[in-house]
């Protein structure tokens, strides 16, 4: 669950207590119980998605583990278009044939930031790696 409704999802079950259990140490038991609950499944529902990403990346299909190198191939494609291959295809068109339309543009800071995001997290492995760190 996602950790900005629990503030008002605690305030709406603290009202329901309120009214419901006349008592106010057993309206606050009843408070910290659900309090208590609530945090209880967060943590399993942490844990479950943490054991599911260690089995993903267990396996060695490209389709399941492969999401990283995914990433990193749509961004370098990205920069490559944007860096190479569109410039160099609107010289080709405009002195070769004339061209005089325009050519798709890449947004490319935010495959940038991805990519360097990346770049930067291989390069703290490659540094675990020359201390190393095992990899398995």
């Amino acid at each position: 669950m996602n950790p900005l409704f629990l503030g008002p999802i605690f305030d709406i079950a603290g009202k329901i207590f309120d009214r419901v259990i006349p008592d106010k140490a057993a309206a606050e038991k009843a408070k910290a119980e659900f309090a208590a609950t609530a945090q209880s499944q967060e943590f399993q529902l942490a844990l479950g998605q943490i054991q599911v990403n260690l089995e993903e990346a267990k396996n060695p299909s490209l389709f399941v583990s492969g999401w990283r190198p995914f990433v990193g191939w749509v961004c370098a494609g990205a920069l490559a278009y944007a860096a190479v291959l569109e410039p160099v295809g609107r010289f080709i068109a405009v002195v070769g044939f004339s061209y005089g339309g325009k050519f798709p543009v890449i947004d490319t800071m935010l495959t940038l930031q991805v990519i360097l995001g990346l770049l930067g997290l291989g390069g703290l492995r490659s540094f675990e790696k020359s201390k190393g760190v095992a990899s398995k």
